[in-house]
């Protein structure tokens, strides 16, 4: 049998850990389900410096934080990996896990997501052997080394910062002719004297010994030139991909798998939302994932006093 629940939070992130808290301090009874450790990509981020009433904050510290919060009026943390979500005949969500079933009138999905893979060889067979999507988890390892950062955006300046603390040299692939990251990351990065920058170049290979990297071999988009750029470690961050897999048979996604919602967090589905990183939207931050995990709780509230 499903335990039987009234809000099932799938996902224990900023937004899921928001909205289990909206939802239980209504007192609804809340399941906050998740395979891992909350706070999600938050665990990853060394210095978080742009969520409201703190100056600077540990991504960890704020997780835990968050997850005090989020249980305090009850809401119950489950381990286990989402399988498939069925919609029964009467409205009630039945989730199916690894660790067995749960049952709810409302589901919101909040798994996020993860990093994307650039796709060229020695990628995955150095993936954890000097290949990696996660500098404050294995910046360590390249202490007084050289590493390449791939990407432009927010990820890539602020992980490559992180690790220019560490390491004698990084070295940033770009595809473009300009960094993607807020301005105030990019002036940052470019005076930081650790830190060079290639320009509008892509990796076309990952080289490595057989044992370990030892650097990317790149091609210049611009003048047609390959090269190699010696590294003993290559840290990507070129975008995201979302956790919407357990979700296909619901047809809530995007050609792209992002899950589609209104202003209310809703899906096509009644009773199912979906917030934070999982979601279609311009701008992912915790910020935006808190914000849409208040509004999904308080419309869990809503839509169960709209069905008794």
């Amino acid at each position: 049998m499903a335990k039987e629940y009234d809000v099932i939070v799938i996902g224990a992130g900023p937004g899921g850990m928001t909205a289990a808290l909206y939802a239980s301090r209504a007192n609804l009874k809340v399941a906050l389900l998740d395979r891992g450790v909350y706070g999600g990509n938050m665990n990853n981020t060394a210095e978080i410096e742009n969520y409201p009433g703190f100056t600077s904050i540990m991504g960890p510290e704020l997780s835990e934080k968050m997850f005090q919060g989020a249980t305090q009026f009850g809401a119950e943390f489950v381990y286990g990996t989402v399988e498939d979500v069925e919609v029964k005949e009467d409205g009630t969500k039945l989730v199916k896990t690894d660790s067995g079933d749960l049952s709810a009138p409302v589901v919101i999905i909040a798994t996020g997501s993860v990093s994307r893979k650039l796709g060229v060889p020695g990628e995955e067979e150095y993936s954890g052997r000097g290949v990696s999507y996660c500098a404050v988890c294995d910046g360590a390892f390249y202490k007084g080394r050289e590493v390449v950062v791939i990407g432009g955006g927010d990820s890539a300046v602020e992980e490559g910062m992180y690790l220019a603390n560490l390491t004698s040299k990084v070295k940033v692939v770009h595809r473009r002719d300009q960094l993607r990251a807020q301005k105030i990351l990019q002036e940052r990065a470019f005076k930081n004297d650790k830190i060079d920058f290639t320009w509008d170049t892509v990796v076309e290979e990952i080289l490595g010994d057989g044992q370990k990297v030892t650097g990317v071999k790149v091609l210049n988009k611009k003048t047609g030139e390959t090269s190699v750029i010696d590294a003993s470690g290559v840290f990507i961050y070129v975008g995201s991909t979302p956790m919407t897999e357990p979700f296909q048979n619901l047809g809530i996604t995007d050609e792209h798998g992002w899950i589609v919602t209104n202003d209310k967090m809703e899906t096509k589905v009644s009773g199912i939302y979906a917030i934070g990183d999982v979601r279609q939207k311009q701008l992912r931050q915790i910020t935006t994932a808190v914000g849409d995990g208040g509004i999904a709780g308080q419309e869990a509230f809503n839509y169960i006093e709209s069905h008794k």
